[in-house]
């Protein structure tokens, strides 16, 4: 029978399957559950630094003094905090699998010293998830990648933790990026996180939320960053997240050089038999194709592959289209 195990920013995983960061993961209860039907790990729900701050807004009268805002900053933060580190320690407890805290934020706050903190409650690793997007008109060329790695370089000073970064899709060059995150000693880079999608409605005229979860067709992006990136900077792991929603798509990802998949819409939508049902079949297809462990087919077919370089770069477009007839 094939091997399935993998490691995935130094962690041990029993298979390739990550749940992410999401409504699936922030009690203890989903997270045992998640265990027993076999996840590799586990991400917790992040907490916001935008959540932090906004109910502080919420909550603060214009009538107070400097000092009554500062105490009521601080304790809605120490409350989050709180709450959070209890998650990360009845989890650890609770759980036989790697269990990774996760941070999402925008900028260097000062908060996230709570890195050590996190550390201190039994996080086996911390995830960053810098999900924002520049939208101003005088914005700096480059200062939305640099504050990627101010942000990094700051949660190491506080903490010995694996640091996994979770990019967006919105990057001048990932590979650069990556190549600057791993001098700076990011464990693991997940490719990609998935911005909230917003619609219109004509006829309320309103916005509303778009599509939820991600489908099969997110995919192709996340092929491509994963098979560039693993060939160009190796010494970093790669988990392959969004448009992962098949057990077919987990195989190719890892093919294209991942360590590792973050899955969400597939839990959501098809519940956790998604994940035996995806380990069966990696461990079948290792079978049929003559492979004992992931080790010897991960990366096959990332830019390294002669072959496979026009794949996911722009020249293949020009053979796609040949394809087409009128």
């Amino acid at each position: 029978m094939a091997d399935i195990r993998t490691t995935f920013a130094g962690l041990p995983l029993r298979n390739p399957i990550i749940i992410s960061s999401s409504g699936l993961t922030n009690t203890v209860g989903k997270n045992k559950r998640l265990d027993a039907d076999g996840a590799g790990a586990i991400v917790l729900k992040s907490l916001f630094e935008e959540q932090i701050m906004l109910e502080v807004d919420q909550l603060q009268d214009p009538s107070f003094y400097p000092e009554g805002s500062e105490y009521l900053k601080e304790y809605i933060r120490e409350h989050k905090l709180s709450g959070y580190l209890q998650l990360i320690r009845d989890s650890k407890q609770a759980c036989s699998i790697p269990i990774i805290a996760s941070i999402n934020c925008y900028h260097e706050a000062e908060w996230i010293d709570f890195a050590r903190q996190i550390e201190e409650a039994g996080a086996d690793a911390l995830e960053i998830n810098i999900l924002a997007l520049p939208s101003e008109t005088d914005y700096a060329y480059g200062a939305f990648e640099k504050e990627h790695v101010k942000i990094l370089r700051r949660v190491k000073q506080s903490t010995h933790l694996p640091i996994i970064m979770k990019l967006g899709n919105n990057l001048t060059s990932p590979v650069a990026l990556i190549e600057q995150l791993y001098a700076n000693g990011a464990a693991a880079v997940v490719l990609f996180n998935r911005f909230y999608q917003p619609d219109i409605d004509i006829e309320k005229l309103e916005h509303t939320s778009g599509e939820i979860f991600s489908k099969s067709s997110d995919l192709s992006n996340t092929l491509r960053w994963v098979g560039i990136a693993s060939a160009k900077v190796e010494k970093i792991d790669y988990a392959a997240s969004r448009g992962v929603v098949t057990p077919e798509a987990m195989v190719k990802c890892l093919l294209a050089g991942a360590t590792a998949v973050e899955v969400c819409s597939a839990i959501y939508q098809q519940t956790n038999t998604f994940i035996g049902q995806a380990n069966a079949f990696l461990s079948n297809w290792m079978d049929r194709q003559g492979f004992d462990n992931i080790a010897q087919f991960k990366g096959r077919l990332n830019t390294k592959d002669i072959q496979g370089i026009n794949t996911f770069e722009r020249t293949q477009f020009l053979k796609y289209f040949e394809r087409i007839k009128n």
